[in-house]
């Protein structure tokens, strides 16, 4: 068994990179396509890293980082991940799939039917990225709630009470439904007993009877308990309010730090609001997010930038850290963040198929060689590539 760091890749349609679309072995005119999809995260599987994510938003796809001129230059239009997910999932068959779900304005009961039959279509390879809408536009395109405005900036101030720490906490008990509701049949509620036709145990299913500020849910599902019986739940986190939904809702957060010196203290910091969660026994993975330009010289790394950017007409910026190398430099970059506590990185490739491939065929070899990361697969469910085990239902007598 390898002990070097997870793996995972986020797609996002033609990459992160505003131009990306504009690269010259791009398929733009197939970003709405099933075949697209399956054939990066077939990619990503003969790689065999961990798991993909699939990015999505409430309204067009535009890079608050890489704001357009007018809008026209970005490729905004996108399918929906969860649906591109259940395409994809019978297609590949030990990678873990983890579409995007945006959690404000839409309901954690078809949520969590949704990522349920995910696992189920996946054969226990599914999880979800929760992820939070704040603008007064993605509030208008549903005209049901008026969120007001929202400062970015609030999240670090985990005692400020705030819209933003409004939709945070709204987010943890959003989780808490789905978790409940994913265990709300028990393991053997289908007994399928032909002689006296009874397909289900009444008694093995329960109510959930969730009551608070924002959800009021009875239950059960209508779907049966997952495969996994909890499918994998992760989150993006910039600041401790989000580190804080992390510590307490989540599987694996992903963190945006500048440095090794920010990775050791961003992991403080969540690790303490673990703890503050009384969740300290329990596995959180910690992975670093970071967009990643690649090259097989760094010079030809730094050129394949400057060529996007120049596409743009402008230098790209982001979120989190921007890597530009060799993938024998990122591979040296990751094991030192690794050695710092980071369990795992979800690299975001610049340009697809470019920067995807020279991680599948680039750093995955790299890793290898150093003995950092696995040459096939130890499991066959996400939770079992990261080491989780399969939880016990809490509503089954014990």
């Amino acid at each position: 068994m390898t002990t070097g760091p997870h793996l995972a890749v986020a797609l996002d349609g033609a990459g992160w990179h505003p131009a990306a679309w504009r690269a010259a072995d791009a398929r733009p005119g197939e970003l709405l396509t099933a075949g697209y999809w399956v054939d990066l995260v077939r990619a990503a599987e003969a790689a065999r890293l961990d798991f993909v994510t699939i990015e999505d938003t409430l309204g067009p796809r535009v890079d608050p980082f890489n704001p357009s001129r007018d809008g026209t230059d970005q490729a905004v239009g996108h399918l929906d991940s969860v649906l591109v997910a259940a395409r994809v999932a019978p297609l590949t068959s030990r990678i873990g799939i983890v579409p995007t779900a945006v959690v404000t304005h839409t309901e954690p009961f078809h949520l969590s039917k949704a990522i349920a039959t995910l696992d189920y279509v996946s054969s226990g390879r599914a999880g979800v990225r929760v992820r939070v809408a704040w603008t007064q536009e993605d509030s208008a395109l549903f005209g049901r709630r008026e969120i007001g405005e929202v400062d970015l900036a609030d999240a670090k101030f985990p005692d400020l009470q705030s819209p933003l720490s409004e939709l945070f906490d709204e987010t943890a008990d959003y989780v808490e439904v789905l978790r409940r509701l994913w265990d709300s049949w028990e393991d053997d509620a289908e007994i399928r007993d032909a002689a006296t036709g009874r397909f289900v145990d009444r008694d093995k299913l329960h109510y959930i009877d969730f009551a608070g500020k924002w959800f009021s849910v009875k239950g059960p599902s209508i779907t049966p308990r997952p495969p996994q019986g909890q499918p994998v739940v992760t989150s993006l986190a910039h600041a401790v309010i989000p580190y804080r939904l992390a510590a307490r809702a989540a599987d694996v957060v992903y963190i945006t730090p500048a440095d090794r010196t920010e990775s050791e203290s961003t992991l403080a910091v969540v690790r303490e609001e673990q703890a503050a969660a009384g969740r300290e026994s329990e596995t959180l993975h910690v992975f670093g997010d970071l967009v990643v330009f690649l090259g097989e010289t760094a010079a030809a790394a730094r050129e394949h930038k400057a060529r996007l950017d120049e596409f743009a007409g402008a230098e790209y910026a982001s979120d989190t850290r921007i890597f530009v190398g060799t993938p024998a430099e990122l591979a040296d970059d990751l094991l030192d963040h690794h050695a710092a506590g980071l369990s795992g990185f979800r690299l975001r490739p610049a340009a697809i198929p470019h920067d995807l491939t020279a991680i599948t065929e680039g750093l995955v070899p790299e890793l290898r060689s150093r003995g950092a990361f696995r040459t096939d697969y130890e499991a066959k469910t996400l939770r079992g590539h990261l080491g989780l085990g399969r939880p016990a239902n809490r509503y089954a007598a014990v």
